[in-house]
């Protein structure tokens, strides 16, 4: 097997190390200073040195290194695309100034594959153009979500609706003030196969009935401004359109 990368990932490798050890490294500290230090989440903003560095790491094409195709990433194959990763990992600054910040890359991969063009559209390319951020809801405090299956959180269709309801928490980037929206992972058909029960629901994260309770800290850290949330859905409607690939298919967009 072949594990030599081509010479287009050759050329991004470098950049991307130079633009880490010239660029971002010398910010981190700015960064930390630039943070608000408050344990409110309501209170957070992003330190101005992110976006400096996103729009230099974008003038330069070292933009969405994630994506495999070329209409918005450069092109990188998983062969190519892991040692980039493993520089990235040098900051923890690093990752979102090249848009490849999680859960972002996730959700972005699931609206490629599984979105409608009006998702694609409405939450998709400000997501790869690294005008909003996002955030994914599936763990829950009330069962053991080793075993996804065991989830309880309901998205019920109704009519021309789904409501959602329940509690999910380590909700990744809900704290973030440019999150626009979550992906609501919920049990829509309990009488359907164990992998065809749950649906993914796109929330924008203003919808009334959405209700963030709190930050979890991870080693004693909040992780501001981006935040691992508490939230509760409480009877949140919208249209059924806002279901990813229609309802139960969870699992199959999952893996």
């Amino acid at each position: 097997m072949d594990f030599e990368h081509s010479e287009r990932a050759r050329i991004v490798i470098e950049q991307v190390e130079r633009f880490i050890r010239e660029r971002i490294v010398p910010n981190e500290a700015t960064y930390l200073d630039q943070l608000t230090g408050s344990e409110d989440w309501r209170r957070w903003r992003v330190p101005p040195i992110v976006e400096e560095l996103k729009a230099q790491a974008r003038e330069l094409g070292l933009w969405n290194l994630f994506l495999p195709d070329e209409t918005h990433g450069v092109g990188l194959d998983n062969r190519d695309y892991a040692p980039v990763a493993e520089l990235t990992g040098r900051s923890f600054l690093a990752p979102e100034v090249f848009n490849c910040a999680a859960p972002d890359t996730g959700n972005a991969e699931v609206l490629i594959k599984y979105g409608s063009d009006l998702q694609k559209e409405q939450w998709l390319l400000p997501l790869l153009d690294g005008e909003i951020r996002s955030g994914f809801s599936m763990t829950e405090p009330a069962v053991a979500s080793s075993d996804a299956t065991n989830m309880a959180a309901t998205a019920e269709v109704e009519g021309d609706e789904v409501v959602l309801n329940g509690q999910k928490w380590w909700t990744s980037g809900a704290g973030d003030p440019r999150c626009a929206f979550l992906i609501f992972m919920g049990l829509t058909d309990p009488s359907a196969g164990r992998h065809q029960q749950h649906s993914m629901v796109l929330v924008p994260i203003d919808t009334p009935g959405v209700k963030i309770l709190r930050m979890l800290p991870v080693f004693g850290q909040l992780g501001e401004p981006h935040g691992h949330a508490e939230i509760l859905f409480d009877n949140v409607r919208l249209p059924v359109e806002s279901i990813i690939a229609g309802p139960g298919r969870g699992f199959e967009i999952a893996q």
